[in-house]
């Protein structure tokens, strides 16, 4: 399958779907056993088409995913990896070589910083942000990004960056458009968009505001609720990552490279899906209340 790309600010492109590695297979903080399973999976989404893989240190599946890449045939230069740094935050050189060891990779395509709560002070921001610099600098990835970065704690990164941020990859659904035009913002500053959980309002509020009119958007369609949540992220130029443990799944939301939602249809779900609010991810850093 052809995957639609996104241009980035420092020249490179990014495919606008991808197989998130992670959500569905998180591992606990001490969890050693190999996920086969994983390897399995991932070679096929590869194998399907997948060719943008989001990875993170933080999900504990970096041999597994290093594995399945290799099996599943595809050559490296064809494939876009993304990966991010959590837990080496601190040294973020030698995080990032451990990784490329794992993912069996030289470089990554896109490098991120997975979270900002590492930091006590703008400074602690800038300082991991020049790690981030350097590591680009010496080809171990070809674009740098963040994510979950909220919009202080960009505004704090550009302040000394040289080669600022290409993408912030946050929470980002109908029911989580962000508030005080964060998006649009970001746009403006030549930042990309990507989104986790995007397919919320389908699994996680079943019953929302959005029920009725993304059924009769699917069916106009003759699709599923998930490809039409999937085309509003993509046709907002949003990098839409995803997951599953299923595979009829993944050819289920490749779907989304056939269907073309109307302006009526995409204001409709924005519309609609701003009237309520729902926040899946790092509930403790956020008021209930807070669209941020």
């Amino acid at each position: 399958m052809e995957i639609p790309t996104l241009q980035l600010h420092d020249g490179n492109r990014i495919p606008l779907l991808a197989f998130g590695t992670g959500t569905a297979w998180y591992k606990e903080e001490g969890d050693t056993d190999f996920n086969n399973d994983l390897v399995q999976l991932t070679k096929t989404a590869i194998q399907k088409g997948y060719i943008h893989l989001d990875c993170s240190e933080m999900y504990g599946t970096e041999e597994e995913i290093g594995i399945a890449i290799k099996e599943a045939g595809i050559p490296r230069e064809k494939l876009f990896i993304t990966n991010k740094v959590a837990q080496g935050i601190d040294d973020i050189d030698a995080a990032v070589t451990q990784s490329l060891k794992k993912l069996q990779t030289d470089y990554f395509d896109l490098y991120l910083i997975h979270v900002p709560f590492f930091a006590e002070s703008p400074t602690d921001l800038q300082n991991a942000w020049k790690a981030m610099e350097a590591l680009k600098a010496a080809g171990k990835a070809k674009s740098i990004g963040v994510s979950n970065y909220l919009r202080h704690e960009l505004e704090a990164t550009l302040q000394t960056a040289i080669d600022p941020p290409v993408i912030n990859q946050i929470e980002y659904h109908p029911y989580l458009q962000r508030a005080n035009g964060y998006v649009p913002w970001m746009h403006e500053n030549n930042i990309q968009v990507g989104s986790f959980k995007g397919l919320t309002p389908a699994f996680r509020v079943p019953d929302g505001p959005l029920k009725g009119p993304l059924g009769r958007i699917a069916d106009a369609h003759q699709t599923t609720e998930n490809v039409v949540l999937l085309a509003w992220l993509i046709q907002s130029d949003i990098v839409a990552v995803t997951t599953t443990q299923k595979v009829d799944r993944l050819d289920e939301y490749k779907e989304v490279l056939d269907v073309k939602l109307t302006e009526e249809e995409m204001k409709e779900i924005s519309e609609v899906g701003a009237t309520f609010h729902f926040r899946n991810a790092w509930g403790e850093q956020f008021a209930d209340d807070d669209r941020s």
